[in-house]
C-alpha cells in the first residue's frame, strides 16, 4: 500500500512562489520507489482535474503541461521519498487543489493519490 501526503499549499499574491511537497510511504513504495512515476495534478472549482507535471523517480527529465512550463519545476529526493513542485510566478489561474499521484512505471493510470493541498493566488 502506498500513501502520499501533500503539504505546502497556501495563499500567495500574483507573481509569488510556493513549493509543494509530497511524502511517499508504505512498504511497497519504500521498496520500489525507483519503479514509480510521480505526478502532480490540479483541479480548479468547476473544472476537471488536469495534469501539471510528472517525473520518473530516477529520471533527470520531466514533463509539464504547457500552461506551467518555464514556471513550475518537479523534482524528487530519493533519500526522503519525497517529490516536490516548485511553483514560481504564480497567476490567479493557478488557483486550484493540487494533488500528488504515483503510478508504477509502465502503468497507464495513476494508482495512488494524495488528499490534495489548496493553492490560492490572489490578484
Amino acid at each position: 500500500q502506498v500513501q502520499l501526503v501533500e503539504s505546502g499549499g497556501g495563499l500567495v499574491q500574483t507573481g509569488g512562489s510556493l513549493r509543494l511537497s509530497c511524502a511517499g510511504s508504505g512498504r511497497t513504495f519504500s521498496n520500489y520507489a525507483a519503479n514509480y512515476v510521480m505526478g502532480w495534478f490540479r483541479q480548479a472549482p468547476g473544472k476537471e482535474r488536469e495534469f501539471v507535471a510528472a517525473i520518473y523517480w530516477h529520471a533527470s527529465t520531466a514533463t509539464y503541461a504547457d500552461s506551467v512550463k518555464d514556471r513550475f519545476t518537479i523534482s524528487v529526493d530519493a533519500r526522503k521519498n519525497t517529490a516536490y513542485l516548485q511553483m514560481n510566478n504564480l497567476q490567479p489561474e493557478d488557483t486550484a487543489v493540487y494533488y500528488c499521484a504515483a503510478k508504477p512505471r509502465g502503468s497507464p493510470n495513476y494508482t495512488n493519490w494524495g488528499q490534495g493541498t489548496q493553492v490560492t493566488v490572489s490578484s
